[in-house]
């Protein structure tokens, strides 16, 4: 059975807005609920301070203008001023207090996010590109901080400051506070339409924005090759054109978004006209004094601002559960390579029974009938030293993959010290192994942090031992920081054969009983792959080594070769044997592994 598992950018939505919502309030922000509550009750005293304005106005026009009370000239602009100062106030701290929950959610989103990358099985971090990742991370996560901070806080308070409006306008007079709120169920019909587009054009616009991203991506991993073949102008069109589709897709929603606003402003012109109409016709009949019309209107006007902005609500609502959908879809993703309940720690079994390994009839395949590995059998002793040899394709890369659980087996099994490798810990069965790959990776650190990362905590000397080792010591010493100098990415500012020594270095430091190599030495010079090859020599002693190789000293100095050849074992035994034979070895031999050591490297197979 092929590996097939659901991308980071997964577009299917089976919840609705209020499902996502809910479950980001329940998973996320609940734990900062006494920030909320304060800052919900500073938005309830900002809410009721602008009632009050509003409320002002009657007794401000009343005992100042038409009772002329001189007494009351300086109380009520105090009073008006306090009630300022106090909204002031509130709104400052509840904008902040849910700035600080916006913040602290998103984080905690995405260190979930991350949390689960970098537990994910492989086949899914090899289906979905880096960029599409990076973009879920980066853009996914700003659209639903913007609707925590912005979108959620402002509708809230809106809609506080509304209620204490209507509820002066209707102490005033009921009947004019009904028809200011008869066009609300208008404003929010036209509202969900709106936003209903915008939606749809803003997962357009994410999905075109992770296509961006891998463009980008690519580009800068390919930079040598985009300038080898001359490939700047390409890359230039295929970047523009993905530009452009997402510019299109992002003034679709700004089109949506821009109606709204002026949708509510209509609306909310057509209740003030029928307010002034019918307050004139009664003021004309004596039926409602001057002062309760000011104050009526005044908080009629205020409320045109929290209509106003409520109105652009569910558009900014739209955008936010979009990405909150993809969001939850990365986290959602479940692994395939897990723990069992009763899994096992293999370096106990190791310790009582030796670093052996089996495979039994094992196979698996990458895609559908295309089988990488099909019946491969072989047995390596404690201790013992495997060569892996065979044409690109073969499998010996895969043989690495599926030790290190990569990926499960579907047909067979593997055992080390006796055990299923799927019956015991990832943790356990890592541990047990080094991995020095042919083309070596090095993290964006310090030389000190790539060659600890081989085993975290070791102090300063045991890191320069393995660096000794690994005839790497020397040039360390030489960069501007020596064991502190920065690689940069990808450890470019050093040589490939620099690189691959620190590589070793990390694998030295681990000193796990199981040694996966795949040509170690490759891309050394001859000084420094004898020095490698002699502490190579002194580490594997007592270890099990598996050991893909290219170089004919590699396999000579193995105790076994194993010869694989379409995803089968072709032949077994040692070189002398297998250059008797006539084979498939002996041809390789005669093809592809170099008769002169000092030569340079044979031209090399990928498994």
């Amino acid at each position: 059975m092929a590996h097939t598992l659901p991308a980071i950018a997964n577009t299917q939505e089976p919840d609705s807005d209020f499902a996502l919502i809910a479950r980001l309030v329940r998973d996320y922000v609940w734990k900062y609920r006494r920030l909320v509550i304060i800052a919900a009750l500073c938005m309830i005293v900002g809410a009721a301070a602008t009632g009050i304005t509003a409320w002002l106005l009657d007794p401000a026009v009343k005992l100042i203008f038409i009772d002329r009370r001189e007494d009351m000239l300086l109380v009520i602009p105090a009073a008006v001023l306090a009630v300022m100062l106090i909204k002031a106030g509130a709104a400052y701290a509840d904008a902040l207090l849910l700035a600080t929950v916006g913040q602290r959610t998103i984080a905690d989103l995405q260190k979930r996010m991350f949390d689960v990358l970098v537990h994910s099985d492989l086949q899914r971090l090899n289906d979905v590109h880096s960029g599409r990742t990076i973009s879920s991370f980066l853009n996914d996560a700003l659209l639903v901080r913007a609707t925590i901070t912005r979108g959620a806080t402002g509708a809230v308070r809106d809609f506080l400051s509304l209620i204490f409006l209507a509820g002066v306008m209707f102490w005033q007079d009921w009947f004019l506070a009904i028809i200011a709120c008869v066009v609300l169920p208008l404003v929010s019909g036209g509202l969900r339409k709106l936003g209903k587009g915008v939606k749809k054009s803003t997962k357009a616009s994410m999905a075109e924005t992770g296509e961006l991203s891998t463009i980008i991506s690519e580009t800068l991993d390919g930079r040598r090759i985009v300038k080898a073949y001359r490939l700047e102008d390409a890359a230039r069109e295929r970047a523009g054109a993905s530009i452009e589709r997402r510019v299109k897709m992002l003034i679709k929603a700004a089109r949506g978004q821009a109606a709204t606003v002026p949708m509510s402003e209509a609306l909310t012109g057509v209740a003030i006209a029928l307010i002034i109409l019918y307050a004139g016709w009664r003021g004309l009949s004596g039926g409602m004094e001057l002062n309760e019309f000011l104050s009526f209107m005044g908080a009629a006007m205020l409320a045109f601002q929290p209509v106003r902005a409520l109105s652009s609500f569910y558009a900014a609502l739209s955008e936010g559960t979009a990405a909150l959908a993809r969001i939850f879809a990365a986290i959602d993703v479940k692994r395939t390579i897990n723990d069992t309940a009763d899994a096992a720690d293999l370096g106990a079994a190791i310790r009582d029974h030796g670093a052996s390994i089996r495979f039994e009839d094992a196979g698996f395949s990458y895609h559908e009938d295309a089988p990488a590995l099909s019946r491969v059998t072989f047995d390596v002793k404690p201790g013992e030293t495997i060569a892996l040899v065979g044409p690109s394709g073969a499998g010996k890369s895969t043989i690495f993959s599926l030790l290190l659980r990569f990926y499960d087996v579907e047909a067979g099994r593997i055992d080390i010290a006796g055990h299923d490798i799927r019956n015991v810990t990832l943790s356990s069965l890592r541990d047990a192994m080094a991995l020095v790959t042919q083309e070596p990776f090095l993290f964006d650190d310090t030389v000190r942090a790539n060659i600890a990362a081989g085993k975290p905590g070791a102090d300063d000397a045991a890191i320069e031992r393995a660096a000794r080792a690994a005839a790497a010591h020397d040039f360390i010493t030489a960069l501007p920081q020596g064991y502190d100098t920065r690689l940069g990415e990808a450890g470019l500012r050093l040589s490939g054969g620099q690189r691959q020594r620190i590589a070793i270095a990390r694998a030295m430091l681990r000193d796990a009983p199981i040694l996966l190599l795949d040509e170690a030495t490759s891309a050394l010079d001859t000084q420094s792959e004898r020095q490698v090859q002699d502490a190579l020599n002194t580490l594997m002693k007592n270890r099990t080594t598996l050991v893909i190789a290219h170089r004919l000293s590699t396999v000579i100095d193995a105790d076994r070769i194993i010869v694989l050849d379409k995803g089968a074992v072709a032949e077994t035994g040692t070189h002398a044997q297998l250059l008797a034979k006539g084979g498939l070895y002996a041809l390789l031999y005669r093809t592809n592994l170099l008769t002169d050591e000092a030569a340079a490297p044979a031209a090399q197979t990928a498994g």
